[in-house]
């Protein structure tokens, strides 16, 4: 079966009908198994996204790629200075 990739304003969703279904009175097995996701993920998903509202969520998975892709630019920069380093000290 296909995994789906869910957006972060789809789980703050998802968040806000297990908070309603739980008010409701609903055990959390049956509030979890009612937005279609396994408890692992719910679990998963609360620790990372918490208490976070959906535009907050938003910023913080743009954050974590520019963090990614600024991690990838010092890294590269990184080898090609050891390159130069290397080369201009004549040990080819």
């Amino acid at each position: 079966m296909p995994q789906k990739k869910h957006k972060p304003e789809e789980i703050v969703a998802k968040f806000r009908q297990v908070d309603v279904l739980l008010s409701q009175g609903r055990p959390v097995a049956e509030a979890i198994r009612a937005i279609g996701v396994t408890a692992f993920t719910y679990y998963r998903w609360r620790k990372e996204f918490g208490g976070l509202k959906s535009d907050q969520v938003k910023r913080l998975k743009d954050l974590e790629k520019e963090n990614e892709r600024l991690r990838k630019a010092v890294s590269d920069l990184t080898l090609e200075k050891l390159i130069l380093k290397e080369a201009a000290s004549g040990n080819w």
